[in-house]
């Protein structure tokens, strides 16, 4: 009798730790799936503005590419007209939304704490937004040397912050930096249609936490913008499919060769870009910061005539050129000239980012040497996108990324050893310039611009 009253209790505590274990395993579900809700939210918006901004991107540098190969001319009153509006747009609206993004997504990492998360209103928001599509769209309609990609990922962010920012107080709590962190993943993804490349970037470049934190927020964010820029623009690759078969058994000699060139490019224009800036922030009258941007739009319509316009602009039809036609050589003075230009369209101030043109510029660098060099086409091939991981490298100190990103681009997996040597080198020669990348220059003058601003507020 003893035996079996023992026998119930044990059954009876039994049966209560089970109802006890699901309800709270059913607690658990419904928190996880309630969190993971404004990630899809803002994912879904993401991709549609991604895929709204790069069809806005193309139509403005299709439209101003004709017809400044039409009228020549005109690149001497519309380039330096587009580079002011784009620049006023900035100045007068929104301060924190010039330049690429990515070092604004960076500084609203460091200030999501609850001293400082009030601060991110200035970097990340809906005015951001807006100020930066049009900013950016008047500068490649004047022919800048800008990309779109750095600004999708602040757009990105902002969307994702503000998604996170309209949540119900019921809600359960999200991290604020976690959510910009994946908003930047999923921005990077739909821009390139890369989205390991905006996994690796998140974990590389934004975040020294451990992935797991966050991994799963990452990773649905990132798939889920990146459908939707597939839904509406078709599962489309960046450049394309280049023909890489046949390779030398010495390529790997060129790669090095043109990653150090590349990786020293890329360093010395984001380290004279951190001094241009610098310099421009001490210029205290409108007046001379006027004169500098029409000058920097002067100085690129210039490059533009000398060029024949094939040298401005975003650099993906190069990159195309190079890749996918018999006109796989291009002068000498071709990197010099995308070099020089995103240096005059990035300093001045004006949103747009250097993704793209840092692709250009790498893949200028490694069609130069492969005709010096009298390469095949598939030997040329690698070298132009080793150039490209190598460039880009150099600016952002970004390997895994910079190879991965191209990659993707292009969907081949045979070249990733290839290209992450081509990282490694450009990273390691990249140090010889500057330790820190441009990135990391832009960061810190945000953070100070903000906390600048904050004190000038709290003096009477």
């Amino acid at each position: 009798m003893h035996e079996a009253h023992k026998v119930t209790l044990r059954t009876k505590i039994r049966r209560r730790l089970k109802r006890i274990y699901d309800h709270e395993g059913n607690e658990k579900l419904k928190q996880n799936f309630l969190r993971a809700i404004p990630f899809w939210i803002a994912s879904l918006i993401t991709g549609l503005i991604a895929v709204f901004y790069s069809k806005l991107f193309l139509l403005a540098e299709s439209s101003t590419g004709s017809l400044f190969r039409s009228f020549h001319w005109l690149l001497f009153i519309v380039t330096p007209a587009c580079f002011l509006f784009a620049w006023w747009l900035v100045v007068r609206y929104e301060k924190f939304a010039g330049g690429s993004g990515i070092p604004q997504v960076m500084a609203s990492i460091e200030l999501a704490t609850p001293r400082d998360n009030h601060k991110i209103r200035k970097l990340l928001s809906i005015r951001v937004i807006v100020v930066k599509i049009i900013s950016s769209f008047f500068m490649i309609l004047g022919g800048g040397v800008i990309g779109r990609e750095g600004p999708t990922i602040q757009i990105a962010g902002s969307v994702f912050r503000k998604v996170n920012q309209i949540l119900p107080e019921w809600w359960p709590k999200i991290s604020k930096r976690n959510m910009i962190m994946t908003g930047a993943a999923a921005g990077l993804a739909a821009a390139f249609n890369t989205p390991l490349g905006g996994i690796v970037f998140a974990i590389e470049e934004l975040t020294k936490t451990h992935i797991s934190y966050f991994r799963t927020a990452l990773f649905t964010a990132v798939i889920i913008a990146g459908l939707t820029a597939q839904a509406l623009f078709g599962p489309y690759l960046y450049l394309g499919y280049p023909v890489v078969h046949g390779l030398s058994v010495y390529i790997f000699l060129g790669v090095i060769l043109v990653a150090i060139l590349a990786g020293l490019g890329g360093s010395i224009t984001g380290r004279i870009l951190a001094i241009i800036i610098h310099w421009k922030g001490r210029l205290k009258k409108q007046k001379q910061q006027v004169i500098f941007v029409m000058f920097c739009g002067l100085a690129v319509a210039l490059l533009g005539f000398i060029s024949n316009t094939e040298l401005i602009g975003s650099g993906k039809t190069i990159m195309t050129e190079v890749l996918f036609t018999s006109n796989k050589y291009l002068p000498w003075y071709s990197p010099l000239v995308r070099m020089t230009g995103s240096v005059f369209s990035f300093s001045t101030g004006a949103a747009g980012g250097i993704f793209a043109p840092a692709l250009s510029s790498g893949a200028c660098i490694g069609s130069v040497l492969s005709g010096w060099m009298n390469l095949t086409d598939s030997n040329t091939n690698l070298l132009i996108l080793s150039g490209m991981v190598g460039f880009l490298t150099g600016i952002t100190r970004t390997p895994f990324t910079s190879s991965i990103i191209v990659l993707e681009m292009t969907d081949r997996h045979n070249l990733i050893f290839y290209l992450m040597l081509a990282g490694m080198v450009a990273g390691m020669v990249s140090l010889l310039i500057d330790k820190h990348s441009l990135y990391d220059h832009l960061k810190i003058r945000y953070l100070q611009a903000i906390e600048s601003e904050g004190l000038a507020l709290k003096t009477p």
